[in-house]
């Protein structure tokens, strides 16, 4: 009997500790240290949320740059890969549709989805790529798209951890601001 007592008490310590003062510690950290990414990085344009940094959007008019396919139409609840391999007949035809879309010629950061569906980034050939489209559609010259494109490009991080990639929401919230 007095190893159930020792048991239960245990048991309710540590669901006391685990439970309740270990999450509400790291909420209160990071809501004070990190409160924006606490929230969900959010984005707010005219007091109205638009959209999150971290999660990606689908965009598919052709005045903007689209962003990596998503293998869940970008619904962050089932986020995940397709799980198809490069054998399969089913990415094959996914992919051909894509260049269709896309162009035959479009780098392969923009016919493959990621392993999340929900990159938020895409990398510097993507959007260079995408250039002459978005040039016509807006009437701008290609300069100044390029232009936009340098100025929200984020550089590895550390200066050797990951790859350069720009967020293509914040990428087109600056083409609005030209144009």
């Amino acid at each position: 009997m007095n190893h159930i007592i020792h048991s239960l008490r245990s048991y309710l310590f540590l669901t006391l500790i685990l439970g309740l003062v270990y999450p509400m510690f790291v909420t209160v950290i990071g809501q004070t240290l990190f409160s924006k990414q606490a929230t969900g990085s959010m984005i707010e344009k005219n007091g109205k949320i638009i959209g999150s940094a971290l999660i990606a959007q689908k965009f598919e008019n052709e005045k903007y740059f689209w962003p990596r396919p998503s293998a869940v139409d970008f619904n962050p609840l089932p986020s995940g890969g397709s799980n198809l391999g490069p054998t399969s007949s089913a990415l094959k035809e996914t992919v051909i549709a894509r260049q269709a879309k896309v162009g035959a010629d479009a780098p392969q950061s923009l016919l493959f989805a990621s392993g999340s569906g929900l990159d938020p980034e895409i990398d510097p050939e993507g959007a260079l790529y995408q250039i002459p489209r978005i040039a016509k559609v807006r009437g701008m010259p290609e300069e100044t798209i390029r232009s936009i494109i340098t100025a929200n490009t984020e550089k590895r991080q550390l200066g050797f951890l990951g790859e350069e990639r720009i967020n293509v929401l914040m990428l087109n919230l600056a083409l609005d601001e030209i144009r």
